[in-house]
């Protein structure tokens, strides 16, 4: 993943981190694909510099959510095997390890790891869990999971899910994500699908208020049963939904440099994250996609700090937050939070 080089990343390299939004299908490693690739006859660029253009997004291209949300339909070409299920879960693990990430929510979509070999969706899920538990024992990393669905599919397809995410909650899935493409299609056809599994046990995050406006937050929270928004970043277009995300305390997993790649917002510089934070707003740092976007979550906290003038020890009650919204039972969320206290020198 490319980083810019300065005298300070490697000061954001050093500081732990929680990461409450980092979606599986999106941090795959390029070698990686060439390696599946010429494993199993998939048909793509022989060369990284090539590929790249495929599945990252590139300076020159037009920044627009179409063009972010092109890069998961080649990279659904790759999912061929168990194996390399096994092998993305590892890796995208080891990656947040070398990142000093401490706690990790990853996200994962069954339906899309299972579509290109027709995968039954309890297969998928277990071979996600197997492989966390173990790389997460490994590199000294607490991960979690999220079962994430999208909007565009049909909520029979969340249902299943759904109902296959509440009986592994044992095995570390945590929570339940609606995703994709905000712009075009409605979240009402999965409201009895979040309302069951919340009752289920589950938590809730839902992508809104990123392509879609603020009323999406407010929907969310509302019918959904939203704890979390992912990214959110609209939520300043409306006084009083902006008042009512703060009166619920609701944590938003903002991801900037994702935002303005996928054409939420004009620019890097004018990014709403600090006056999100302005407002009294929960605000989380997050990657969302780090292979496509090309980032880390160091380099998302040099983008916080150096480009948008966001202080230091404000991004360390960042990452406390981030803690302290974390999908755990209070006694590990309040032991995590001490922990990264300490490490960040809060205390």
């Amino acid at each position: 993943m490319r980083e810019p080089v300065t005298a300070t990343l490697k000061n954001y390299r050093a500081l732990p981190k929680v990461e409450l939004h980092r979606h599986l299908e999106g941090t795959l490693r390029l070698d990686t694909m060439l390696d599946i690739a010429r494993q199993h006859g998939i048909t793509i660029p022989a060369d990284v510099l090539r590929l790249s253009t495929l599945v990252q997004m590139q300076a020159e291209e037009n920044f627009t959510f179409q063009n972010f949300l092109s890069k998961f339909n080649t990279l659904r070409l790759f999912y061929r095997s168990p194996e390399v299920i096994h092998r993305i879960t590892r890796e995208a693990i080891e990656d947040a390890a070398k990142d000093n990430i401490k706690y990790m929510e990853l996200r994962f979509t069954p339906v899309a790891l299972s579509r290109a070999e027709r995968f039954p969706l309890h297969d998928v899920i277990d071979w996600v869990l197997t492989s966390a538990q173990e790389a997460a024992q490994k590199f000294g990393v607490v991960v979690k999971l999220i079962a994430s669905v999208n909007r565009h599919e049909s909520h029979e397809l969340a249902e299943q899910v759904a109902w296959l995410a509440a009986e592994h909650k044992d095995r570390g899935i945590v929570a339940m994500d609606l995703a994709g493409n905000e712009a075009e299609f409605k979240s009402e056809p999965f409201y009895g699908v979040f309302k069951e599994a919340k009752q289920a046990g589950l938590h809730i995050t839902i992508h809104a208020g990123e392509w879609g406006p603020a009323a999406n937050v407010k929907e969310a929270i509302h019918e959904l049963g939203a704890e979390r928004i992912g990214h959110g970043v609209r939520v300043l277009e409306d006084e009083h939904i902006t008042q009512l995300a703060k009166e619920h305390g609701t944590a938003f997993e903002v991801c900037v440099t994702s935002n303005y790649q996928s054409g939420v917002v004009p620019a890097l510089d004018s990014h709403p994250l600090a006056a999100m934070l302005e407002r009294g707003l929960n605000v989380t740092i997050n990657t969302d996609d780090p292979s496509i976007s090309r980032i880390t979550l160091s380099h998302e906290y040099h983008v916080v700090c150096d480009d948008l003038g966001v202080p230091q020890d404000t991004l360390k009650q960042r990452i406390l937050a981030a803690a302290k919204a974390a999908f755990l039972p209070e006694n590990e969320k309040v032991n995590l939070a001490n922990n990264l206290k300490k490490d960040l020198k809060l205390l």
